[in-house]
């Protein structure tokens, strides 16, 4: 079953829907709450994702056989991100990792960890590691890039540019939130993703999609290592070929009232509503200062100056993936 956080009961909390649910999608002030959190301070609560742990001696060389990035020789506390593909190089999980010297900690998308530590476990022959479900009694709390906020003695640490990701104790949640406020909801924390280009899975992915599509190549996957599953699509496309679709960040037409939503096509604004479908939007959003913009995959070749139309959404976009 989900998790709910107990910071749905703060003043002003407005619960997330869909795969965010059990979490504030905002607490009564988007615009504040982005403008908090782009300035360094507040946090966001993240307990909905899932929690999973790998300890044993063998964990880094183990997990550096399975997944995209490098990690044999992972330093402690330095953070990275890593993808799980499928034997045709389709992007089946994402984990964002940190080892603190005995166990490596992983948050992976809401109700992800199931399936992910089913694969880890039917993977573990004769290696010494144990994995473990951890969402039930840690919750994932971020800190914006800039917060002088105090993390508690003890709680495992994952910085990046983007912030500080805390692996918390789940029942110190609500004291957390007293010391470290303003609470900041989902939805700012999404407009600034969008901002910096930052894919996220079962959003900007779909079944069919390949690291180099969204950008992962050097941030997930490290191109000097092989021998995990899908590696020689990974490999022919870098060598031989260009991805089938590229991540754009579109700028819409600020005089919509409603955003058009994920899996809105896209088409070529010179061919009409009723012209060939280029692309899709995959997340859209209200930033505090850009207005209202979107992430989006279309078909490499679609000219990087082609006006689109997402529904009847007029778009500009900006490439994330070149062509």
């Amino acid at each position: 079953m989900r998790m709910k956080s107990p910071l749905l009961s703060l003043p002003g909390a407005v619960p997330a829907e869909g795969v965010d649910e059990g979490v504030a999608a905002h607490y009564g002030d988007l615009f504040r709450e982005q403008r908090a959190l782009a300035g360094g301070t507040g946090f966001v609560d993240l307990s909905h994702r899932g929690v999973v742990s790998v300890t044993g001696d063998d964990r880094l060389s183990w997990l550096h056989l399975l997944l995209t990035q490098h990690v044999s020789d992972l330093p402690t506390g330095q953070a990275t991100e890593a993808l799980i593909l499928s034997a045709h190089g389709h992007i089946e999980h994402a984990l964002y990792l940190v080892d603190d010297g005995t166990t490596v900690w992983a948050h992976v998308e809401p109700g992800t960890q199931d399936a992910l530590i089913a694969y880890l476990e039917s993977m573990k022959f004769f290696y010494r590691v144990d994995v473990a479900d951890r969402t039930d009694e840690v919750a994932i709390v971020h800190l914006p890039a800039g917060s002088i906020a105090e993390v508690p003695e003890g709680v495992v640490v994952r910085e990046t540019p983007y912030g500080r990701d805390l692996f918390l104790p789940r029942a110190d949640l609500e004291s957390f939130a007293e010391k470290s406020g303003p609470a900041v909801g989902l939805l700012a924390y999404e407009a600034l993703r969008v901002e910096h280009h930052r894919p996220r899975l079962g959003f900007e992915t779909d079944h069919r999609t390949i690291p180099h599509e969204l950008g992962w190549i050097g941030s997930a996957v490290h191109l000097q290592k092989g021998c995990y599953r899908g590696q020689e699509t990974v490999a022919r496309v870098q060598n031989l070929g260009k991805p089938p679709r590229r991540l754009v960040f579109l700028h819409l037409d600020g005089s919509e009232v409603h955003l058009p939503p994920a899996g809105t096509d896209i088409r070529l604004a010179d061919e009409g509503p009723d012209g060939r479908k280029i692309g899709f939007v995959t997340t859209s959003v209200r930033h505090h200062e850009l207005g209202p913009v979107a992430l989006a995959l279309v078909k490499r070749n679609v000219p990087l100056d082609a006006r689109l139309m997402a529904d009847s959404t007029a778009a500009a976009q900006e490439a994330v993936v070149e062509p």
